[in-house]
């Protein structure tokens, strides 16, 4: 069952990694999707962030690669399996929802966020380069992610201003990725992920400058590393 597992891992990454192939890719919403267009909405990262997908892709699939040729009877590696072929399975259908229904596509993103937690949690102390680290830049892009979409719902559909939006859905995925860090300790990969979203925020952010958005955007940066620092582990 255990190799059964590791293939699936593989497999789904694969998928996963091949389903902007099917599509036209994704560099946030549409304006035209929302009740309120949403046109350079605060919330949303510059475009070149999303570049991170490729780094994701690649690793995830090196590290099932490794899992499944190297680890695949390894009981270090099997506890973080099943959810993380769950996360990415519902990625892989991700992109051609959210070209079509942001609600039903922030929904999703949340489930693979969750997913992608229980199986970042879940991963071993051995070979952290290729069971640790994809899985925790994958949750953490998941984190920024996830909070951007419901930035985007609350300002495309009138609940708040765009300042706003920005401002709640930051502030809590925020309080989740300092929670999510302070408990992981060892993956560090998640913070800077993490902190590379962020700069895509400031950058979007800076013409003109949003001052409330682009503050907070460096509190957070300045806590996540502030945490790390206070690691000891």
């Amino acid at each position: 069952m255990t190799r059964l597992w590791a293939g699936l891992v593989l497999l789904a990454a694969i998928l996963f990694a091949a389903s902007p192939l099917f599509t036209d890719g994704f560099n946030g919403f549409e304006p035209g999707q929302f009740p309120v267009p949403q046109d350079d909405p605060p919330v949303q990262p510059a475009g070149y962030a999303f570049s991170i997908w490729g780094l994701i892709y690649l690793w995830l699939i090196i590290g099932a690669g490794f899992g499944l040729l190297k680890r695949s009877d390894d009981p270090d590696w099997e506890a973080m399996r099943a959810p993380l072929v769950v996360s990415l399975v519902i990625g892989a259908a991700w992109l051609p929802v959210a070209n079509v229904s942001p609600v039903i596509a922030t929904i999703l993103i949340w489930v693979m966020l969750g997913t992608a937690f229980l199986s970042l949690f879940r991963v071993g102390d051995t070979d952290r380069w290729f069971q640790q680290a994809p899985v925790a830049i994958y949750a953490g892009w998941l984190t920024a992610a996830s909070s951007v979409s419901i930035g985007l719902l609350l300002g495309g559909y009138g609940l708040l201003s765009g300042t706003w939006a920005a401002i709640v859905a930051l502030s809590f995925g925020l309080v989740i990725a300092l929670v999510a860090q302070y408990r992981l300790h060892r993956a560090p990969e998640y913070g800077v992920t993490v902190i590379w979203a962020l700069i895509g925020v400031i950058v979007a952010n800076t013409g003109p400058v949003n001052i409330a958005v682009v503050g907070l955007c460096l509190i957070g940066i300045m806590s996540i590393l502030a945490l790390r620092g206070t690691d000891t582990e």
